[in-house]
């Protein structure tokens, strides 16, 4: 065991020592000691009950014979730091996430690891720490929130962005907007939609990471506690076992998580972060391989913002390993992959059922033939860009119109609450790339205006950004290359055409080579945004292409 190069010996009396310090016992140090990696913080309403599943985990790991030792990692709540200067910081927290994980399980030397989060960038932050170190690990979600009801429907997060859009627009009231606002957000929990969130933590069953209902079991529920504690039981099985991450992380894994993916119509930042994890995990995982699999699996689900279902009637109606189950009858997966149960994919899903086709359509009958996420190239994206195809209207399947260009999401934000968007507009946003934002800021404020404008039909949104899982309507993200590397989209004027085509998967500026070119040579690269000596300018100058994951340089 890793452990005994702390705890075995005659050398090692100053360690155990140490630990005697804090309660130890001598037994305790002959067991495996296993790192409870927990993501709890004030600030965050998927993590404020994370104590509560830290127990459970750990009464989990007690009982099976294991000594649970917790330490915490950061987390950012991405509603909280949404349209403001804070939102550079999330996706740059992925790695820090990563780095802080490595730093104590390595410097301790742990025997195995239960992480212990919920919210957008830690679960892969979380994931890509499981991948690169490859000790034993289990991932556990705080789990979904309840949808709160407003009048009588459902609704979340991401109704009260809209609904700032339509108020803005005279279509409701102050009052009305503070009584969705109270009632939204009704419990603890990722936030209640297919949001970033929740999208990854039921990818993370696909990926074997986890347990079956990790993505779906409401936080509330004692269902929730119980999933947690038979993951502290079954961390040391993998410990016994020596079952590791990169066992279980392979590129069949990864298809399988994209194959649910496309199922469920989930947030085009999962493309990111897939590609981040894989990347940690030594596996080569092309952008490509999305729109592949895209092609072939049909989308079944629409939860908001694509629909008027929440993650708990996902929950009802049987779960990931329901639509696993249908996805592997119907050769979709591959059932073979290795899974934290130390059993098959397989074998965790064989007698999962689907109870309510209303939410979970049969293959026969899908909403749309082909995947929830499509990635889109042409002479504005040469390395590609991604959408949320399954949360874009008919109507806006093909547009073209001309573009309304902006230097910063505040310029734009400024001009849509202005009514300065027309019908018919395609509004661009640049230079909030990974390295331009820097951070790829998410873009659910402008978004959701549109949105609760009542423009989402008719007016379409680009940028070398990144959306909110919440996202809806024809928003195109991960420009490739993005504006502050040069990319085409760097040398848009306003009044260009941009021709939008998400059938067959192309995004286009009406110029001529020539044009771009002749353009791109007068270009000038920005001047850095991030104060020097800051985090996120050592991270914009390590951070790679959106094409890439994200991931840093070295």
């Amino acid at each position: 065991m890793n452990s005994h190069e702390v705890t075995q010996g005659i050398e090692r009396a100053p360690h155990r020592s140490l630990f005697y310090a804090m309660g130890y016992l001598p037994e305790d140090l002959k067991k495996p000691l296993i790192a409870v990696v927990n993501a709890y913080n004030e600030i965050i309403p998927g993590h404020i009950h994370l104590r509560d599943i830290a127990q459970a985990v750990k009464l989990g790991i007690s009982a099976a014979g294991g000594v649970p030792i917790e330490f915490p990692v950061i987390g950012i709540c991405d509603g909280i730091a949404m349209n403001h200067s804070g939102m550079k910081y999330p996706l740059a927290s992925r790695e820090l996430i990563a780095d802080s994980i490595e730093a104590m399980v390595m410097a301790h030397k742990f025997d195995g690891m239960v992480l212990i989060g919920n919210c957008d960038k830690i679960v892969p932050g979380m994931l890509m720490a499981a991948a690169r170190l490859n000790i034993p690990a289990i991932y556990v979600s705080g789990g979904p929130m309840l949808a709160g009801n407003y009048r009588g429907r459902k609704v979340d997060l991401i109704s009260v962005f809209e609904a700032v859009g339509a108020y803005k627009s005279g279509k409701i009231s102050e009052e009305e907007l503070m009584e969705m606002e109270l009632l939204a957000c009704p419990t603890c929990g990722s936030c209640a939609g297919m949001f970033t969130a929740n999208t990854m933590n039921c990818l993370a069953e696909a990926l074997g990471i986890a347990l079956p209902g990790n993505g779906t079991i409401p936080a509330p529920y004692g269902r929730r506690k119980q999933l947690a504690k038979l993951a502290g039981m079954q961390i040391v099985e993998l410990v016994k076992r020596n079952i590791r991450p990169r066992d279980i992380l392979t590129l069949n894994a990864f298809r399988n998580a994209i194959a649910l993916d496309m199922a469920l119509g989930g947030s085009t930042n999962s493309v990111l972060h897939l590609m981040a994890i894989a990347h940690s995990a030594g596996v080569k995982l092309e952008l490509d391989e999305f729109d592949r699999i895209s092609r072939k699996v049909p989308n079944i689900v629409r939860l908001s913002p694509a629909g008027p279902y929440a993650i708990e009637d996902l929950d009802r109606a049987g779960g990931i390993s329901a639509i696993l189950n249908m996805l592997a009858k119907a050769w979709l997966i591959d059932p073979t992959t290795l899974t934290v149960t130390g059993k098959t994919l397989g074998e965790n899903i064989s007698n999962a059922k689907v109870l309510d086709y209303s939410v979970i359509r049969p293959l026969d009958n899908p909403y749309s033939p082909e995947g929830g996420i499509a990635i889109l190239r042409g002479n504005l994206a040469p390395e590609g860009a991604v959408v949320k195809i399954s949360a874009v209207s008919e109507e806006m399947m093909r547009h073209t119109g001309p573009a309304k260009v902006f230097d910063s999401e505040e310029e734009a934000f400024a001009a849509i609450m202005n009514g300065k968007i027309q019908k018919g507009d395609v509004v661009v946003i640049r230079y909030e790339g990974p390295k331009g934002g820097p951070g790829m800021r998410e873009m659910l404020s402008p978004t959701s205006a549109i949105v609760g404008m009542g423009l989402d039909k008719s007016v379409a949104l680009l940028t070398d950004g990144r959306f909110s899982g919440g996202t809806r309507g024809p928003c195109i993200g991960h420009i490739s290359p993005e504006a502050a590397e040069g990319g085409p989209i760097a040398i848009l004027k306003d009044g260009d055409i941009i021709e939008i085509d998400l059938i067959n998967r192309t995004l286009n500026v009406k110029l001529s080579e020539q044009e771009i070119k002749d353009r791109l040579s007068k270009w000038k690269k920005p001047q850095p945004k991030a104060p020097e000596g800051t985090y996120l300018a050592r991270y914009s100058k390590l951070v790679t292409s959106a094409s890439k994951g994200a991931v840093l340089e070295g």
